[in-house]
């Protein structure tokens, strides 16, 4: 007797349990607030750093430092899904490096997530120290989360060279830092690498993306060289409200930055954005009043900075520590890359002779440096037990293996710095010998008008060009004489 056919079902595939858009694996939970946490993650840097940037700067280069963060992101996205997510969370082809491959296949995408891709054991080659994570959402979920994290670091790293790195430069840079450096990083902390078996503790990117940004961008600065001497003398922000809304961006984005790195909508989620919060706000104040207390002013600008170098010193530590120790790693914070900035940067000759034009090795360098270190004094056990795959990691406070933690967050941090101090310096050297890394004399007087043919704003009418025979004398250097001259953070950028 031929057996009957299954019973029409009137639901579409897409929303049938247990097969085809709904496997039995996938929780709908998870894979909402993973997709959610990664747009927060691209809004970020699409609009939030291309804001930032682009006001933050004098006017004549609002349009060329924007463009350079959104050239980046697209960049960033198709080189990703090309060679470089296998490369950082593949199969292993190093210890500190996985093989490039495509994550394009469909077979691919819609299996269940699962990173790293090896396993490790304890000595006894049976018991297992590390497994591999599977998430219950899709692979896709996971690529797209990982890539806009991928493209913030570059990012963040043109910060150092705005206002002057030649744009063609900056477009052959953008794959080959991504392929050279991030990934190595990635692989090595995050996707099974030496440094992710051996327990160093980055919760969320404080050594992949942001101490590899400032260092690789501090490198970058110095093989472009400065900008040109009147620029570097005097370069005011050309909106301070709209630095303010990209900075609003920035921290609020930062709920997903920190909240989707345990891969799940946990408790431990939770607890990262409430951390990352805290400590962004206690570096905030702690800038502002350092600000006030040596400089007799609170400065917008300063504050920015220092609500940036609290999201970073906290994000390697965010879903490890408690409350408190976020409020203390705020405090030090917003002082230790105050005292760089302010005090170091123009007493060490080789800081104040490489022009960082908006500071990255103290906002991301210091910061993600010190949060590492941080990381390894005050990671909570119960808290390393929801997220680290190592078995009874803890910070110093904690006792036990806890001294050896720090020696590991400083071994890791050096391994990150060392390796982006020569990759980058290869790289810049390879490519000034195609293009000049600085855009040419007559560009950097002139600016956005000479490099792209388009301005910020249109000052003088329905969108026409400044003429010096139809319109009133103006000039962007506005280092007249003022009652109340700029100090502080302001200066710096």
């Amino acid at each position: 007797m031929a057996a009957s056919p299954p019973p029409y079902n009137p639901v579409p595939v897409a929303y049938q349990g247990g097969a085809g858009a709904v496997p039995v694996w996938l929780n709908k939970g998870d894979n909402a607030w993973q997709m959610v946490a990664a747009t927060l993650v691209g809004l970020q840097s699409v609009p939030g750093l291309v804001i930032l940037y682009g006001s933050i700067v004098k006017k004549k280069w609002a349009v060329n430092s924007a463009f350079m963060a959104l050239y980046a992101f697209a960049a960033v996205v198709i080189c990703w899904v090309s060679w470089a997510y296998k490369m950082s969370f593949g199969d292993k082809l190093l210890p500190f490096w996985g093989k490039a491959g495509p994550a394009l296949g469909q077979k691919f995408l819609i299996n269940q997530a699962a990173l790293p891709a090896s396993t490790h054991y304890f000595s006894d080659h049976k018991t297992v120290e590390t497994a591999e994570i599977t998430p219950w959402y899709p692979m896709a979920t996971m690529v797209w989360f990982q890539c806009v994290f991928a493209a913030i670091t570059v990012i963040l790293l043109a910060g150092s060279v705005l206002g002057r790195m030649n744009f063609k430069a900056w477009m052959m840079f953008v794959p080959l830092w991504l392929t050279f450096s991030y990934t190595v990083g990635a692989f090595s902390l995050w996707g099974g690498g030496f440094l992710f078996h051996w327990g160093v503790m980055d919760y969320s990117g404080g050594y992949v993306i942001h101490l590899s940004s400032g260092i690789a961008g501090f490198t970058t600065a110095y093989w472009v060289g400065p900008r040109v001497k009147k620029d570097r003398e005097r370069f005011p922000p050309n909106n301070v409200l709209l630095v303010l809304a990209g900075a609003g961006l920035l921290w609020m984005g930062w709920a997903g930055f920190n909240g989707g790195d345990p891969y799940a909508a946990n408790t431990d989620s939770s607890m990262a954005v409430l951390n990352t919060n805290i400590c962004a706000a206690t570096s905030f104040l702690v800038w502002t009043w350092l600000d006030v207390i040596f400089f007799e002013k609170p400065s917008v600008i300063g504050a920015v900075q220092g609500m940036i170098t609290g999201l970073v010193c906290i994000t390697p530590a965010a879903g490890l520590v408690q409350g408190w120790a976020a409020i203390v790693m705020g405090v030090m914070s917003g002082s230790v890359p105050w005292f760089t900035m302010m005090i170091v940067d123009k007493r060490w000759k080789l800081l104040s002779a490489v022009d960082d034009t908006l500071g990255v090795v103290h906002t991301h360098a210091v910061a993600g440096f010190l949060g590492g270190v941080l990381t390894g004094l005050f990671a909570e056990p119960e808290l390393c037990a929801l997220f680290l795959p190592v078995t009874n990691s803890r910070g110093g406070v904690y006792g036990g293996s806890g001294g050896m933690q720090i020696l590991k967050q400083i071994v890791g941090a050096l391994f990150i710095i060392g390796w982006n101090i020569v990759v980058t310096s290869i790289i810049c050297l390879v490519l000034r010998c195609i293009v000049p890394l600085r855009m040419p004399e007559e560009q950097l007087l002139i600016g956005d008008d000479a490099v792209h043919g388009e301005e910020a704003y249109a000052l003088w009418g329905d969108g026409e060009k400044y003429d010096v025979t139809r319109h009133e004398l103006y000039s962007d250097d506005t280092s007249h004489a003022q009652k109340y001259p700029s100090s502080g953070a302001t200066q710096v950028v």
